[in-house]
């Protein structure tokens, strides 16, 4: 029952968002030939120049990114993905939005600021509605020159640079300040969740959890020897393992599901990272 119960607020929220994304384009950006950043900004771009239908280019470019970041994020993650950019494409094709404001400052704020809460509900929900982050880590993971930050940045400046060339430079500049204001509104809807996790777990079944982590999420995983102090069924004074692994924000509701396979009640922390250099943080390459 609580299966069911969690899958049906994870589609709801991808639902969510793909109205909320569909908004903030067509009832904003699209009118003024403003574009977003990401892949969505470089089919926007395409869009714009080509003629070529936006939702058939959002499929085309976004989903070689969901089978390549298959065996990476999962399949589960992958179906979700699938679904939330395919759903989205469709809502841009079939619903209809009212032009909202003809104004460009405000055109290229709030179009910004729903797009923005459109991918993190999304993401809230398992999903994503742009493959960007998804080609940002693949591409972090073989290069230790660039973060998954340095990756977004550089794509971005390269696709409102060809903005700024190919349709007009006030329209790159507006296009920035979409792309600020979705940002903004994707880390406030994310509570500020950091590209890394440090997960901290306690549990009985810390070996079966510990071995899951490593061979289904590719993860590495170090063990802390600790000692139970006052637990919620009283005093508590034996040795035990504390699991300690880091991932990123979008294997939260993996790791959370992997979890709850073997201990449904296991005490999980979960910190966000500012920063993570050394160690095993990319996955294992298995053969």
């Amino acid at each position: 029952m609580k299966h069911v119960w969690d899958e049906s607020i994870s589609a709801l929220l991808i639902l969510l968002g793909i109205f909320s994304a569909a908004f903030g384009l067509k009832g904003f950006l699209l009118s003024s030939h403003f574009i977003d950043g990401g892949v969505t900004g470089i089919s926007m771009l395409v869009s714009n120049v080509s003629g070529y239908s936006l939702p058939f280019l959002l499929i085309v470019f976004n989903l070689p990114f969901i089978f390549t970041g298959y065996q990476q994020l999962g399949k589960r993650f992958a179906i979700k993905s699938v679904v939330g950019i395919v759903g989205l494409a469709l809502c841009l094709e079939f619903v209809k939005f009212p032009d909202v404001t003809p104004d460009k400052l405000l055109t290229a704020i709030f179009g910004g600021l729903f797009i923005g809460a459109g991918i993190g509900l999304a993401m809230r929900g398992g999903s994503v509605l742009d493959g960007t982050e998804i080609a940002a880590l693949l591409i972090s993971k073989r290069s230790h020159l660039l973060r998954v930050g340095d990756v977004i940045l550089i794509l971005n400046v390269l696709i409102f640079l060809a903005a700024a060339y190919l349709i007009s430079i006030d329209a790159a500049m507006y296009s920035i300040l979409t792309y600020a204001a979705a940002t903004k509104a994707l880390d406030f809807l994310l509570n500020g969740v950091e590209q890394y996790m440090a997960v901290m777990i306690i549990s009985p079944q810390n070996e079966k959890i510990k071995a899951a982590i490593i061979q289904r999420l590719q993860r590495g995983v170090t063990v802390f020897h600790g000692r139970g102090g006052m637990g919620s069924t009283g005093e508590v004074d034996d040795d035990r393992e504390i699991l300690y692994c880091v991932i990123t924000r979008l294997e939260i509701g993996g790791l959370r599901s992997l979890i709850e396979e073997f201990d449904e009640n296991a005490f999980v922390t979960t910190n966000p990272l500012s920063d993570v250099a050394g160690g095993l943080i990319s996955r294992t390459d298995w053969h």
